[in-house]
């Protein structure tokens, strides 16, 4: 006996049938076969017809029955049967939108950049070159240069939006030193009878990587460089730094950006009104537009208490503070002094993990993590960049002092590989406040106008600021050579607008919390009352025992509770001699007892 599966094809026919269908038609051309050979005349239009629909049906056979799957169950068949399965096929749109929840950005998916139409778009100004201007200071250059002995080759004129520099080149066998000896004596002679202050020129003897002297005159109608300007710019947009901050224009016109990775700490000082505020919050806008909330958290110092308010609206987004803050904005000094600690604990928990997942830098660690080459268990999370920024540092050192410059001598030294940045920023650079510690670690340097030449010797460690012209004219240096800018200006209502797009949106359910500070011989001393327990005591007590480590930010996290209350529970926790107390080094207590078994003994003796 031949067994013949029992086959379905897509209709529900059975392949028997199809079988026999076909054992017919074959017969079929056999005996038309035989008919042609013995009545060849008569048959044969009749055969070529009859193979012709015979051709049809087949092919039309073919396309509608193309495939015999296996028997398949009707979508109305019983669901308890085992063989019963459907199988939904994903697009493959669909499938780049599976989340993935080590990527820190899926906290917030929804999250939107800022947009360019939430910056002020001034009208265009007019950008004609005044020959006559500049001609009338080519040939006042070449008068005062001929009047000190000193022939010139050639000039080249670039021109600025507020200065514009004139490269000479010196004849053959004039000395630079020559040049530089009378650099005062110049800039005095060309700044008689003409429109333009002292202030305003500065000589550079020799131009950096060239053999040519250049002289930088303001113009006498300065542009306007607009925040908007240089965000929309092309170099901003592509750019591929990894906290890319945009100052503004140089004196070619070019955007000037610096990775403040690279930086890797920034020291901003300049007199009162020069524009060292706007250049702060110019900073701030360009990371707002280049990073997601899961990347960069912002700790803004402001003693004046009325600089950084403005961004209190973006506190669940972007904002770091400490556990038992009121306020994002840090404005009282004692409380800065513990932020500032705090910064230094946060330091050494992210080399403590760096450690552990053999990296170098934090870029290296959160890419490992990204790649789940980390296990969550051993305490690895991601590590968004953490910048902070500092006002008014002066008022700081004055009050505080060695309690001020300690922790930030520490956090300069070392924190740039765990991914802590800071700015910070003067209007009082002399010794006292820019000491030499805080200037062996601050390698890259924005200088405003000052009004001294000792001021711009503490900043820059050379003259120059002093001869800046003001309203945002400012020099940065990171090295030898000096690079003159013209910041870009933000106004208020444009900050208002950006942090209100970004504070409507969903954030997270607080800001990024930063490691709880005890300062010394102010431990808490409490009698705590064993008798009146937290509810929430022994689901504490077994997470601890579980995990076998405890902090206070993994109780306010994991029972989504406050600071004060999480605090009770650990004064419990240690007055039931389940975790140690509070130390200086370290951020997580020590656990006691060692499994559940012995922490259920525990319990019943608090019953």
């Amino acid at each position: 006996m031949i067994l013949i599966p029992q086959y379905e094809d897509e209709k529900g026919n059975s392949c028997l049938f199809n079988l026999l269908l076909i054992l017919l038609l074959g017969v079929s051309a056999r005996l038309l076969y035989w008919l042609v050979s013995e009545f060849k005349t008569i048959m044969l239009p009749i055969l070529i017809a009859l193979l012709t629909l015979i051709l049809i049906g087949i092919i039309y056979y073919i396309i509608t029955n193309r495939t015999i799957k296996r028997k398949k169950l009707p979508l109305s068949a019983d669901p308890d049967d085992p063989n019963f399965t459907i199988e939904t096929p994903i697009p493959d749109d669909e499938l780049l939108m599976v989340e993935d929840s080590s990527r820190p950005t899926m906290d917030l998916l929804s999250y939107k950049y800022p947009t360019l139409d939430l910056l002020e778009q001034y009208d265009p100004e007019d950008k004609q070159i005044d020959m006559a201007e500049h001609i009338a200071n080519k040939n006042k250059i070449t008068q005062t240069f001929n009047h000190f002995g000193i022939d010139i080759k050639s000039i080249m004129a670039t021109v600025g939006t507020t200065v514009t520099l004139y490269e000479i080149v010196p004849e053959d066998g004039v000395r630079i030193t020559k040049i530089r000896n009378l650099e005062d004596d110049i800039i005095t002679h060309l700044s008689i009878n003409l429109w333009y202050h002292l202030q305003g020129i500065r000589i550079i003897a020799p131009m950096p990587e060239k053999g040519t002297v250049g002289i930088e005159v303001p113009n006498k109608k300065q542009q306007f460089v607009s925040i908007r300007s240089v965000i929309a710019s092309k170099k901003f947009q592509e750019s591929k730094f990894d906290l890319p901050v945009a100052l503004g224009r140089t004196i070619t016109n070019e955007v000037f950006m610096v990775d403040l990775t690279k930086a890797p700490h920034l020291l901003v000082a300049g007199a009162a009104g020069q524009g060292k505020s706007v250049g702060l919050n110019v900073a701030i806008t360009s990371l707002l537009y280049k990073k997601h909330p899961a990347e960069l958290k912002f700790v803004l110092i402001d003693p004046k208490t009325v600089e950084f308010g403005i961004y209190s609206t973006i506190e669940k987004h972007f904002l770091a503070k400490l556990p038992d803050a009121e306020k994002s904005i840090v404005t009282h000094f004692a409380e800065i002094i513990r932020t500032l600690n705090s910064l230094v604990k946060e330091m050494d928990e992210r080399f403590e993990l760096l450690e552990k997942a053999s990296c170098r830098v934090v870029k290296e660690y959160n890419e490992k993590y990204i790649n789940k080459q980390l296990n969550i268990e051993d305490r690895h999370r991601f590590m968004p960049y953490i910048v902070v920024i500092i006002d008014e540092f002066c008022d700081l050192m004055i009050i505080a002092g060695k309690e001020i410059e300690q922790p930030i001598a520490r956090i300069a030294q070392k924190a740039r590989a765990v991914g802590i940045h800071m700015i910070i920023a003067t209007q009082r650079p002399t010794i006292s406040i820019i000491t030499g510690t805080i200037k062996a670690n601050f390698p890259a340097r924005i200088a405003f106008r000052v009004f001294s030449q000792i001021d711009s010797r503490v900043i820059l460690d050379t003259r120059g600021a002093d001869m800046l012209i003001g309203r945002g004219d400012m020099l940065y240096t990171q090295g030898n050579d000096m690079t003159r800018i013209q910041c870009a200006f933000v106004d208020t209502p444009e900050i208002d607008k950006i942090s209100k797009f970004i504070g409507n949106q969903q954030g997270y359910p607080t800001a990024y919390l930063l490691p709880e500070y005890v300062e010394e011989g102010n431990d808490r001393q409490t009698n705590t009352n064993l008798s009146d327990l937290d509810p929430l005591f022994e689901d504490s007590a077994r997470l601890v025992v579980s995990h076998q480590q405890c902090s206070m930010s993994d109780i306010q996290r994991k029972f989504q509770i406050g600071y004060n209350r999480a605090g009770r529970i650990m004064d419990q926790l240690e007055a039931a001699g389940i975790i140690g107390p509070q130390t200086q080094s370290v951020q997580l207590r020590k656990v006691y007892i060692q499994n559940e078994y012995h922490l259920e003994q525990k319990l019943k003796e608090l019953v």
